[in-house]
């Protein structure tokens, strides 16, 4: 006579009754199963055993199985969900055993599950997504394609752009991207045949050939997507990637998205690249185009705001600076709305400060409270005691912040070399410099001010030395480059290499106005003075700063337009009188400004 499994399991069940609210609490996942074991899908494989039986049976299984898991013998709690799955065709069965193998970092295990799953459920989104998913972290660029495509078949029209638009995210950890960039262009065939999802797919295609470091390919791409749709985003957004990785012929795709009626967080986005570039006139525009049409993004006032400041505009500040209030203390308790109300106080010192009320501007800080935003505050309210003169107090300050922390430290000392400079004590600074750097000996952006302070203090071969220590160890480090090229102009002295140093800055950041600058003064130096005009007008066209200003001024006193000169002269000493370069130049010429 056989064993009776039957009865002995139900008595089991009725004893799990009592105790299964407390073991469906410990595992989730069980008691989202429940309801399979009592109602087996629809789609669930045919079996001699009775109903019951088979409840019976899976309930054991799946219970058995989650108590494995959540004992840590994942490979048993593995098998037995998936054996319950396999059994009653639960496609949340599927899920948990997929989920446990990837609980379990076992990629390969986790594969025949998902696969499984695909296969028991061919129209499930979600089981594809689980495939292509664990296909990319075990990087299977072969076998992507497949599963890609049922996802694609599977997403109702309307719904593919957006999905396109992020498969390049999901394929990024493919080690072979050009592969990988090839293999999406052709699961994209039917979706690049189609007008409703044309200009997504080549998006998608061209944000993939950008991760494989094909940027001809890549602008391709953006340019067959805008032909498809000048109106999508998709263009736009990739036209924005490609300018950030130094395509700047992308940027004539943005115009025609712009003039349309642009999505206004893309517009934001290109101000800010602007911004960036140190293209400010251009950024101007594009920010009053987006407070325009979007006037509750506060992102675009602070941003306005705080170029106006920049270029001396303060009242126009102040009226941004009302509106972005306004944004803020609409939530005044959440925590982005105090950060939002503490950059705004930031900004209303700074204009305080440029009109020379220290008191107001100290006002505005005070305000300040948070731990996050204090320590820029009291730096700032340091900054404004130094300029009053009143350094031993502005570095007691500085002194009194929190440094609990190695990189609370730095900061700190960082400020202090900056409030250093700020008041010429070069010595002081130079001595500071060099801790920061002795920290961190290989931190190029430290070693490049440190090779400026040793130009104040009057070590001009240890300060080439530093500046070729860091393009040596970073070749596109731009501004090494600009300041060693400009010291050598400056000085007279090889005068060729430094032309070649500055050109190669220029090819780094095409649109900045400090290195147009230096490369106008080497051009001066080498005695070609329409070439040093021309591009010192472009300049100050960019920048008017001073310094530039002060190098306009000579190249147009020395071309005979004396009274030109004297004017730019003027105005520059309007705005800072006691700019050395400035001073020099004035001195130097004999001139009166």
């Amino acid at each position: 006579m056989g064993m009776n499994y039957h009865d002995p399991m139900v008595h089991f069940l009725r004893i799990l009754a009592v105790l299964l609210p407390g073991i469906a609490a410990a595992s989730p996942a069980l008691a989202a199963s429940q309801a399979a074991v009592q109602r087996p899908a629809a789609s669930a494989p045919a079996t001699a055993l009775s109903p019951a039986l088979l409840d019976a049976t899976l309930f054991y299984e799946i219970l058995i199985g989650e108590l494995a898991t959540r004992e840590g013998d994942m490979a048993s709690g593995y098998a037995l969900l998936l054996e319950a799955a396999r059994r009653s065709g639960d496609e949340r069965l599927y899920r948990r055993a997929t989920d446990i193998a990837l609980q379990a970092r076992a990629g390969e295990q986790a594969l025949a599950a998902a696969q499984a799953w695909q296969q028991a459920w061919p129209g499930s989104r979600e089981a594809s997504r689980y495939t292509l998913q664990i296909l990319v972290a075990l990087n299977r660029v072969d076998d992507i394609a497949v599963p890609l495509r049922a996802m694609l078949d599977q997403t109702p029209t309307a719904d593919k752009p957006a999905l396109l638009l992020a498969i390049a995210q999901l394929l990024r950890g493919l080690s072979d991207k050009q592969q990988a960039a090839r293999m999406l262009q052709t699961a994209l065939d039917a979706e690049l045949r189609s007008a409703d999802t044309a200009a997504a797919a080549w998006t998608a295609i061209g944000r993939m050939r950008l991760l494989a470091q094909d940027a001809p390919g890549a602008l391709e791409a953006a340019r067959l997507a805008q032909a498809q749709d000048a109106r999508s985003d998709g263009p736009a957004l990739l036209a924005l990637e490609l300018m950030e990785s130094g395509q700047l012929q992308a940027e004539e795709l943005l115009a025609p998205y712009l003039q349309a009626q642009p999505n206004p967080d893309l517009r934001m986005a290109y101000a800010r690249l602007l911004l960036e570039q140190q293209r400010y006139a251009e950024a101007r525009t594009q920010l009053q185009a987006v407070t325009r049409e979007k006037p509750d993004m506060p992102q675009a006032w602070l941003a306005q705001a705080a170029l106006q400041v920049q270029e001396d505009a303060l009242d126009d500040a102040e009226r941004s600076l009302a509106q972005l209030t306004r944004l803020a203390q609409q939530n005044p308790d959440s925590e982005a709305g105090r950060a939002l109300l503490n950059q705004t106080y930031l900004l209303h010192a700074q204009v305080a400060e440029k009109r020379a009320d220290f008191a107001a501007a100290d006002q505005w800080l005070r305000r300040i409270d948070t731990d996050k935003d204090l320590p820029a505050a009291q730096i700032r309210r340091a900054s404004l005691l130094a300029r009053q003169g009143k350094l031993k107090e502005a570095r007691a300050l500085l002194h009194s912040l929190p440094a609990d922390t190695e990189e609370a430290r730095r900061m700190n000392l960082r400020a202090e070399v900056q409030l250093l400079r700020d008041a010429h004590a070069w010595r002081d600074a130079y001595a500071l410099q060099e801790k920061l750097v002795a920290a961190q000996p290989d931190d190029d952006d430290l070693e490049y001010e440190l090779a400026m302070l040793a130009e104040k203090v009057g070590k001009h071969d240890f300060m080439e030395q530093l500046l070729r220590k860091v393009i040596a160890r970073n070749p596109s480090y731009q501004h090494a480059l600009n300041a060693l090229g400009y010291t050598l102009a400056d000085r007279g002295i090889q005068l060729d290499e430094a032309k070649r140093l500055i050109e190669q800055a220029l090819g780094l950041s095409p649109n900045d106005p400090f290195i147009t600058d230096s490369l106008g003064w080497v051009e001066f130096r080498l005695g070609n003075l329409q070439e040093a005009r021309r591009l010192l007008e472009k300049a100050y066209g960019m920048r008017p700063d001073v310094e530039i200003a002060a190098h306009l001024g000579e190249v147009l006193w020395v071309l005979g337009e004396q009274e030109r000169a004297r004017a730019i002269w003027k105005e520059s000493a309007r705005l800072n009188a006691d700019n050395e370069v400035l001073r020099a130049t004035l001195k130097r010429l004999g001139v009166q400004p």
